[in-house]
């Protein structure tokens, strides 16, 4: 069923020449958001870092505006960067493996993903998996003597990333010696965390001290994501200048400055029940999808509320969209494939926002202009954009089951109800087998209503390792879940969603269904108590079984609706069946 929309929003931002300008009439009632948002000086206030834009109380705010200043930031900063690249590959260093999760690895797998691979300049690769098979792949594949290995973490305490940096230290250490194993080492952190502190006492290479008052899903300007971007050829003295271009044009009033028109859109839409921010990405810069889920879903979802990424979704027929939606395309001047498809849903009154670039280096533009309208957004829900207050849950939760296993050696079980070649399924709606108890589930908990407020949302979650053909098995999945029910469709490996969409998870207004999925891995690996030590109390297979269990319970303990999938056979296999199974039920 198609629900059509009187005066909704068509509009196009155009980037030429440093100059940005929409073309698109407005409705009625984002120009009252407008008049709002400019009689009570948002802009203004936002540039001179006025936390009452978003609460009365400066905690977690005034902390957190250095963003605004990235650009300052990183050209002060910027000689010390492109030595510090050049040291490495006079070195010899042909891979940089990136150790971090959510803001601190999103970013640098964008600009792996979008620049990488070019010559003269090392490849970057990203773990932000603790499953075991995903972390022996870049033990076993990359040579420790030609591998600079980066650990990311702002906080300095991330378990994700400190679990990698011990394994991988002890790695290189075994093979290159301890002595020179620090050599292939660097950190980017804040001032005074636990890292800087492991990072001088084990020596390693370099360490980049970020602005501490920049948060971490904000952070792809400064050091977090310029110096993988330098290190992969980018050429940041350019790719800052578009953002700065971009910060002039957010600073002016009115219909103008595309940041306050991008945020004005997001809020209103948002506040309408149109939560549901689907993205079409050209295929060269499609990561910046990953980069724009973790800043939207992190910063707008709490307090009952949230806006929807919905990122890398498969294509369905209009029929399938309900009026949840606001699309986004995002696209090269030269990509023409998205048009037909952006007529057919302006035919059918649907928001459509497209925003047109000249070349990549514009994304450094895109990204100010989304971190921009992000907070504006915040403004007009009325939720402080800079916590996470539901992050914590699922890592207490994680925590938790570790303490547990470190006291009995084992970790709670799950009742599977129904199990059946290999695959087991747990839920409180369950059939007779496990496709019929997915189906059953799905239906008993969608949300039915044909208005815009409170549509449901399906998240499969894989905890599982995540390479191409994994993805490709969900994507499929995600496409008849589509199909069947029309509802908006999410995906995440985990465990970093949990440090991506895992708080809009637990803190919008609680019409997310939850698939997880988990497997056993073919082999599991220790990990070191500390760096240098052979001592484990845990391998990364327990960790990232202890993460679904974390993360299962906080979403339990918020009242959402979760399954939860074993599959202890071929993965890829099991997955298609099902999806063959769910299509024809």
């Amino acid at each position: 069923m198609i629900n059509y929309f009187e005066g909704s929003t068509n509009i196009t931002f155009l980037n030429s020449d440093g100059k940005y300008f929409t073309n698109g009439n407005l409705s009625a009632g984002i120009e009252n958001v407008y008049q709002k948002l400019e009689k009570e000086k948002i802009i203004q206030r936002i540039w001179n870092k006025d936390f009452t834009v978003w609460r009365d109380e400066p905690d977690e705010i005034s902390n957190r505006l250095g963003w605004l200043d990235c650009p300052d930031f990183i050209n002060s900063n910027i000689k010390e960067i492109n030595e510090f690249v050049k040291s490495v590959i006079g070195d010899g260093i042909k891979n940089v493996l990136l150790l971090g999760m959510g803001g601190s690895s999103l970013a640098p797998e964008m600009f792996s993903k979008v620049f990488g691979e070019k010559e003269d300049f090392p490849n970057l690769y990203v773990l932000d998996s603790t499953h075991p098979q995903a972390v022996k792949k870049y033990a076993d594949g990359l040579n420790a003597a030609e591998t600079l290995y980066i650990v990311s973490t702002k906080s300095g305490g991330t378990v994700e990333t400190l679990s990698f940096m011990k394994y991988f230290f002890n790695n290189a250490a075994s093979i290159l010696g301890k002595e020179n194993a620090g050599k292939h080492f660097t950190a980017i952190t804040d001032s005074g965390s636990k890292l800087e502190t492991l990072a001088h006492e084990l020596n390693f290479r370099k360490i980049f001290l970020n602005d501490a008052n920049i948060g971490g899903r904000y952070s792809a300007l400064s050091f977090f994501g310029m110096v993988p971007a330098a290190l992969v050829g980018v050429d940041i003295v350019d790719f800052i200048s578009t953002a700065q271009t971009m910060i002039e044009n957010s600073k002016m009033n009115g219909e103008e400055n595309t940041s306050l028109t991008l945020g004005a859109i997001l809020g209103y839409y948002a506040k309408e029940g149109k939560d549901k921010l689907t993205f079409y990405l050209s295929n060269e810069i499609e990561e910046f999808g990953a980069w724009a889920e973790q800043l939207i879903a992190e910063s707008t979802g709490k307090d009952g509320m949230g806006i929807l990424p919905v990122d890398l979704e498969p294509v369905a027929e209009v029929n399938h969209y309900n009026c949840d939606r606001v699309f986004v395309f995002i696209r090269l001047s030269n990509d023409k494939s998205f048009n037909l498809r952006i007529s057919e849903l302006k035919a059918n009154k649907y928001p459509v926002i497209e925003i047109v670039l000249n070349n990549n280096y514009e994304l450094g533009a895109e990204i100010f202009r989304w971190e921009m309208a992000t907070v504006i957004a915040g403004n007009i829900l009325n939720i402080q954009p800079f916590d996470q207050p539901n992050v914590e849950s699922a890592k207490i939760a994680a925590r938790s089951m570790m303490a547990e296993y470190s006291a009995q050696g084992i970790l709670p079980d799950i009742d599977f109800q129904v199990s059946e070649n290999g695959i087991g399924f747990s839920g409180n709606i369950y059939g007779e087998t496990v496709a019929e108890s997915i189906n059953r589930f799905i239906v008993s908990n969608v949300n039915k209503t044909e208005w815009c407020v409170g549509r449901s949302y399906i998240t499969l979650q894989a905890f599982v390792m995540p390479n191409e053909k994994e993805h490709i098995a969900f994507h499929n999945l995600r496409s008849v879940i589509l199909q069947k029910y029309n509802v908006a469709t999410t995906f995440g490996f985990g465990p970093c969603f949990l440090h991506s969409t895992g708080q809009l998870h637990k803190g919008d207004a609680g019409k997310g269904i939850f698939i997880q999925f988990i497997d056993e891995p073919e082999t599991d690996l220790n990990v070191p108590d500390k760096p240098g030590s052979k001592n484990s109390s845990f391998s990364f297979g327990t960790l990232i079984k202890a993460q679904l269990l974390g993360d299962r319970k906080a979403l339990l303990d918020n009242n959402r609706k979760v399954a939860t999938i074993k599959i202890k056979n071929d993965l890829v296999k099991s997955i298609n069946s099902l999806t063959e199974e769910l299509k024809n039920i």
